[in-house]
């Protein structure tokens, strides 16, 4: 293990110094008379301005290669590895995987300044100046720019007058001026400008002003001469009225929805004249029209619940935007488009006709999925067929069934066995609505919440050697999603795991746990039925691809709680009452159930230096209480320490619970685990080349048993030494960006090791033996 190690790090020592070596001459591919960009700095040269030179870093039209770590050059480096005859693959692969070099370029450095300069304006620096200051190497061939800002003292914006076309729209509008991102004391920012005409715009297309848009709003800024203050008008400008339009009014006029007609069979190609359409099919339903095609696949009364219009009602765009959300949710639907035809009106409020054009997809699907394995020369197949149907009710509910069988064959001696195989069989159903199907709520708080129902059910059946298992679970819950505060949740109402082993060897639980309750709890039967809660939230944000701004700091946290064994509990109590349930424990179907509740909350967030450098951080709390009629948690359901997503120098399940010792216990897997965990890391990750990325961390953290188990000592969680038992690690990894999946492989090196009779600090006495451990897994840690 030793010499592995040990050649892998030569290996990549030597890799790392070829690459250096080679990006050591970085201007070999530039040609003669033209100058490498090796450095570009922007400084803002009045300390006492706000103006932060890294934000305006997109601004440049011309940055140079990317320094992994702020440093070296490895993309331009690995380019240059390459000869420059490129019919030879070698050349063009690592052309392709490295970086290009940036040649500097004259006319791109002015366009740069005149960039700077623009951005500077726009943020109220009228009188601004940028300079570019070029430093040239001629042996080395490499060229530095530096960019030097010179903002001088912001416009502010005085006072702010309003004007409007009429008196209705000037109070309709200010009636929201609380909210407006413009006020007096403002840098004259032409951002916070453009912001207020697309929040003014939506708060009256939200009204019912369905022809409004920003182009209506214009700012004019009068300044003095001599002076820094501004005085700023507000224009809201009458209506465009163009030839032949039905817009006949001086003032902007609110719309009201006449009529609503769904057309589920709608073909681009085929109907260009949405007014027109014929349907074989023809349907009123309150107060809407359904032009159906060949078949009603769709019952009226979803079309009408997914649907926020209604006749006689203001246009608002929010209604619009909430019903696109909502049959996108329709999973038989592959095409939704809203549209709206003005209609002639003689009073002063305007008519709309809405158009929903629906275009139908496909509605079953089959797949099959075969795989062989091969567990140390014995061999096996698995085969599976799954079938969906995404319209089983004509309400676009989804039916998913999935069969699989599997076989192993079995090698060696069998005697005193009951099978000489491995057989597996299993059977899933699932059926979800993407409606909130529940008694006793009313419609209006269903259309609100928007959720997703889930019933699902599994079979499993498992021979082995030495035992045979039943698996059965069932299942009923909510997924909903709140889009504008980026909130999702997850309800289970009722989650039902049953375990029963119909037969084992005679000796099976006391050969594999002569004297460990952990254990063989894992392998009896047991049932568990619960109820549980998941939130999550995160600040990140969409950006448009046009975006010169990057959203730096992003969180998320992550919530779960669930309990168990209550509804059961109550009912023994109440019907079946017995003081002694701790010694004598209620059972259901002959087996005790467990009665527990569990919570954990998780925080994580990273910040975003550059597009290629960023600072994660991550900490974690959890626990887990059994009472009533369990005295420990359900295997499954505790927590372990190590791995890949906890403190990395350890291997998964073998770290803790506090100071135990694992390493010399026989069923150690099984006692390496508990019912409380503290985790946290700091990872900073680069971006390398291609799609490799560099990952280094830091990872600290531990679990512990509420109840001071025999079988685990030191174990127990105690607030006087807790901190002392905390495991710290740290370590190095590669990861490949596939923008769909991620592969990582860390390693990480013990630095604290809390386990009673090892090494304390292996920071200080590393052995990569001991202290070393790789994972290997998909997506980032947090």
């Amino acid at each position: 293990m030793r010499f592995r190690l040990r050649n892998k790090v030569l290996a990549v020592g030597a890799a790392t110094a070829v690459t250096l070596l080679a990006a050591c001459n970085s201007a070999r591919h530039v040609e003669e008379g033209h100058y490498l960009l090796d450095r570009v700095e922007v400084e803002v040269a009045d300390s006492a301005s706000s103006v932060d030179g890294r934000a305006m870093q997109p601004y440049l039209r011309q940055q140079p290669n990317h320094r992994m770590l702020w440093s070296a050059k490895w993309q331009l480096g690995i380019y240059n590895l390459s000869g420059k005859d490129t019919t030879k693959w070698i050349n063009r692969f690592l052309r392709k995987i490295g970086e290009a070099p940036v040649v500097y370029d004259s006319a791109l450095t002015a366009q740069s300044v005149n960039q700077l300069t623009r951005a500077l304006e726009n943020k109220g620096y009228l009188s601004a100046r940028v300079e570019a200051d070029t430093v040239a190497d001629a042996d080395k061939r490499k060229m530095s720019v530096n960019y030097r800002l010179f903002p001088g003292r912001p416009h502010r914006i005085r006072n702010i007058q309003y004007s409007f076309p009429t008196d209705s729209l000037r109070e309709l509008v200010m009636a929201d001026s609380a909210h407006f991102t413009v006020r007096p004391g403002d840098n004259l920012d032409l951002s916070l400008l453009e912001s207020m005409r697309e929040e003014i715009s939506r708060h009256l297309r939200n009204r019912g002003y369905f022809a409004f848009t920003k182009e209506y709003i214009t700012f004019n800024a009068d300044t003095t001469e001599g002076s820094l203050d501004v005085d700023l008008t507000m224009t809201v400008r009458p209506p465009y009225v163009r030839p032949g339009s039905i817009q006949t009014l001086d003032d902007h006029r609110e719309y009201f929805v006449r009529s609503i007609r769904v057309i589920t069979d709608y073909n681009p190609a085929v109907d260009t004249d949405i007014t027109s359409i014929a349907a074989q099919d023809t349907l009123a339903y309150k107060d809407m029209e359904i032009f159906y095609g060949d078949k009603r696949y769709l019952r009226p009364s979803v079309l009408y619940e997914n649907c926020f219009l209604r006749v006689g009602r203001p246009y608002r765009e929010a209604d619009v935007n909430r019903t696109y959300q909502a049959l996108s949710r329709l999973n038989i639907l592959k095409f939704i488009n809203v549209r709206f035809v003005p209609a002639m009106s003689d009073g002063r409020t305007g008519l709309l006709d809405a158009y929903i054009l629906l275009t139908r997809g496909k509605s079953q699907s089959v797949a099959f999925e075969l795989e062989g394995t091969n567990s140390e020369g014995d061999l096996g197949v698995a085969a599976a067929i799954t079938y969906s149907h995404r319209n089983v009710g004509k309400g676009s509910e989804t039916l998913t069934a999935k069969v699989r069988g599997a076989y192993e064959s079995i090698s060696g001696k069998i005697d005193g066995f009951i099978h000489d195989r491995y057989m597996e069989y299993s059977a899933d159903l699932g059926l979800d609505f993407p409606k909130f199907k529940a008694p006793f709520l009313k419609e209006s708080f269903k259309r609100r919440v928007m959720a997703t129902t889930e019933f699902n059910m599994s079979l499993n059946y498992q021979e082995r050697p030495e035992y045979t298992r039943i698996i059965a679970t069932a299942g009923w819950g909510y997924r909903w999603m709140e889009r504008r505060t980026r909130n999702r949740h997850t309800f289970t109402l009722i989650d039902v795991n049953y375990v029963y082993l119909p037969e084992s060897t005679i000796d099976f639980l006391d050969q594999i746990a002569p004297d460990n309750p952990l254990l063989r709890y894992s392998y009896e039967d047991h049932f568990i039925m619960r109820m549980g809660y998941s939130f999550y939230h995160t600040n990140k944000r969409r950006e448009a691809p046009w975006s010169r701004q990057m959203q730096q700091n992003v969180y998320t946290i992550r919530v779960n709680a669930e309990v168990a064994g209550n509804l059961l509990f109550g009912l023994n109590s109440i019907f079946n009452h017995r003081s002694d349930f701790r010694r004598n424990p209620y059972k259901i179907f002959g087996i005790r159930y467990s009665q527990y509740f569990k919570a954990e909350a998780d925080y994580g967030a990273f910040h975003i230096f550059d597009r290629r450098n960023s600072l994660a951080w991550h900490i974690g709390l959890g626990i887990g209480i059994p009472y009533g009629n369990s005295t420990i948690l359900p295997f499954e359901k505790r927590f372990y320490g190590g791995g890949a997503n906890g403190v990395r120098g350890w291997a998964v399940r073998t770290l803790g619970p506090g100071s135990f010792d694992g390493s010399n216990s026989v069923s150690s897997f099984i006692n390496q685990c508990g019912d409380i965990r503290f985790d946290a890391s700091v990872e900073y990750r680069a971006k390398l080349f291609w799609v490799v990325e560099l990952g280094l961390f830091v990872d600290m953290g531990n679990i512990w048993t509420i109840h001071d188990y025999p079988n685990q000592p030191g174990g127990m969680f105690r607030f006087n030494t807790f901190y002392k038992q905390l495991a710290a690690s740290y370590g190095a990894g590669i990861r490949l960006d596939f923008s769909y999946f991620l592969l990582r492989l860390d390693l990480g090196m013990k630095a604290h090791n809390p386990a009673r009779g090892q090494e304390p600090w292996p920071l200080i006495h590393p052995k990569w033996s001991r202290d070393s451990s790789l994972h290997f897994s998909i997506g980032y840690p947090f």
